[in-house]
């Protein structure tokens, strides 16, 4: 049995955490089962449980895992910590001490526990791994050398379903408390140790809008609570594009701020606690650095204000900037997000350009988001057998966005697709008129290195390679093939890509425990970090680059640190923690 604080048979305070997200949510789960009281603060409705994580696709990083080694991949730990690195660049000596930590920490815990930890808890994968950023092209550059994404079987509820039911389970034997509409405006310290003692903050109107949807700020009253320990796991700022402008590196991604975005994450993805906790005492660190996506889509049914979607692409598409230029090596569909977006941003626009087919878009356009995948999320083998393997058209959602999102023109001929594109650009401020003669240029350009099974186009040759990893040649990349050829591919497809918001990798500063730290090196404490907030560890695990599947990931790895980091200080023996039996 775990030694437990001499104060637990007591009236023990609760520990607080403020954001029931994911994070949250892990920590608490973990908390739970050595029956630690916990106060769950949320200024969304329960209806919001699970945060972010609920819209995500469901995607974990993972290191020679079992569905990776039944996929014929060859991977290891030494492989994965060099593409980590190699894709993080830490720069910053002091900025970067936790993060490079954090960074280690993580791969080792990627590739010893986390397919275990999160199977545990019930959770699946699909059979086959995905391969996400694929890399700028060079072994000790950016990337993944091997497909390491695991896509969860029911997708973002999936995992949130994991830890939501022990958790819910927990509260109604009285030792979690959930507390929704409860917005926090400070941290309390104690006024002779500087320990975080508890929170003060607003109580919001009730308000029972759906999942997502921006809810009421309305105040109704005040509230004041005393705590063992404080963790903040309240997310960061992509649906806040004030923040992110204000944060944007111009001289990393100048020349200019962008000034139009789709955005990414809900309303309430805000940031306002990395202020809050930044004016307590703790040290925010990277804040320059940030995940936003180059291929995004204005949501035609959207949920929250200026709702986006993510196409998650195979490579195959012809990718033009907004004057009509063929993007250079390496900027490939799927390959290197950050690269991608540094060069959008040099031409000065916030837009570019895929230029496609039907076939294409039926095997390579995935869309991000657990409500536009309800065959994953539903977990229906039968939908994805006929949707993603034999479909002609691709998902009901993909071909509901071909026919009414506004960034798509379908024609068939290149001549009137130019003409409709143009019809777009028309509307943009600041647009770029496209000359057809010169994009026929580009399309026929890149259409003759498809006469022969062999090319000198990189892109071309990355079509041909991926297409060895055998899950993609079979359901995720389309057999090579002419734009042009419209027997063999259907009608031409272009597709407006916008910016749009997603991540925010730098943050507040922690410990391998997920304690705070104050700018002077010391600990904070009595307060904790952990999910985005904290740039996913440390403030900032990822450096510049993710290489995706470690989001969640990083949500549940740097909440479980904190859950036993917590439970450690307050007394708890957690040497066997891992092998704890849930008790609830």
């Amino acid at each position: 049995m775990s030694k437990r604080h001499p104060s637990a048979g007591k009236a023990q305070k609760p520990v607080i955490i403020v954001g029931a997200g994911l994070a949250g949510l892990v920590a608490a789960f973990e908390l739970s089962r050595l029956r630690i009281p916990v106060l769950l603060l949320d200024q969304e409705n329960a209806n919001n449980v699970g945060g972010q994580a609920f819209w995500s696709l469901g995607g974990i990083f993972c290191v020679d895992s079992s569905y990776q080694r039944r996929m014929g991949i060859k991977d290891s730990r030494e492989l994965a910590m060099k593409d980590w690195f190699n894709s993080a660049q830490f720069d910053r000596e002091k900025e970067d001490y936790w993060p490079r930590k954090w960074a280690e920490a993580f791969v080792n815990f990627a590739t010893d526990e986390m397919e275990d930890y999160v199977k545990a808890r019930g959770l699946g994968f699909l059979v086959n791994v995905g391969w996400a950023e694929r890399g700028d092209g060079r072994a000790d550059g950016h990337g993944n050398s091997v497909p390491r994404f695991h896509l969860t079987w029911g997708t973002g509820p999936e995992v949130v379903r994991v830890f939501a039911e022990p958790v819910k389970k927990a509260a109604k034997k009285g030792t979690i408390e959930f507390r929704h509409r409860h917005r926090v405006d400070e941290i309390i310290l104690d006024e002779l140790t500087g320990r975080a003692v508890g929170v003060k903050g607003s109580i919001l109107e009730e308000d029972n809008s759906p999942r997502g949807v921006k809810s009421s700020r309305t105040v109704v009253d005040q509230f004041e609570i005393h705590g063992a320990a404080v963790l903040v796991t309240s997310g960061g700022i992509g649906g806040n594009v004030d923040k992110v402008k204000a944060a944007w590196p111009v001289d990393r991604l100048g020349p200019k701020v962008p000034q139009n975005f789709v955005i990414g994450v809900p309303h309430h993805v805000d940031g306002r606690m990395i202020d809050i906790t930044e004016s307590a005492g703790a040290n925010i660190i990277n804040r320059d650095r940030m995940w936003h996506y180059t291929e995004g889509l204005a949501n035609w049914n959207p949920i929250w204000p200026g709702h986006g979607i993510r196409v998650l692409p195979a490579p195959s598409s012809l990718w033009l900037d907004a004057n009509g230029k063929r993007l250079p090596n390496h900027l490939f569909p799927g390959c290197d997000t950050l690269g991608t977006l540094k060069y959008i941003c040099s031409t000065g626009h916030d837009y570019t350009w895929f230029i496609t087919d039907q076939a294409i878009v039926a095997r390579e356009f995935a869309l991000s988001g657990s409500e536009q995948n309800p065959d994953v999320t539903g977990k229906s083998v039968w939908g994805v057998l006929t949707q993603r393997v034999l479909s002609k058209k691709g998902t009901v959602p993909v071909q509901n966005f071909v026919k009414h999102g506004v960034d798509f023109v379908v024609k068939d001929n290149l001549e009137d697709l130019v003409e409709g594109m143009n019809q777009l650009v028309a509307k943009i401020p600041g647009g770029v008129p496209l000359d057809y003669q010169k994009i026929k240029d580009v399309v026929e350009t890149r259409d003759s290195q498809f006469d022969n099974p062999f090319s000198k186009d990189a892109q071309t040759m990355l079509i041909n390679s991926a297409r060895t990893y055998w899950p993609d040649k079979r359901s995720r990349i389309a057999p090579p093939h002419k734009l042009l050829d419209k027997k063999k591919s259907g009608p031409l497809i272009a597709v407006r890509m916008n910016l749009l918001t997603r991540k925010t990798l730098g943050g507040i500063e922690t410990n391998l425990k997920s304690q705070v730290m104050k700018a002077d090196g010391s600990v904070f404490k009595g307060l904790y970090a952990a999910g985005e907030v904290a740039g996913f560890g440390g403030g900032g695990v990822h450096g510049y680059n993710s290489l995706e599947g470690t989001f969640l990931g990083g949500c549940i790895f740097s909440g479980r640190a904190a859950g036993l980091g917590i439970a450690e200080e307050l007394g708890y023996d957690i040497s066997k923690a891992s092998n704890v039996r849930a008790r609830l």
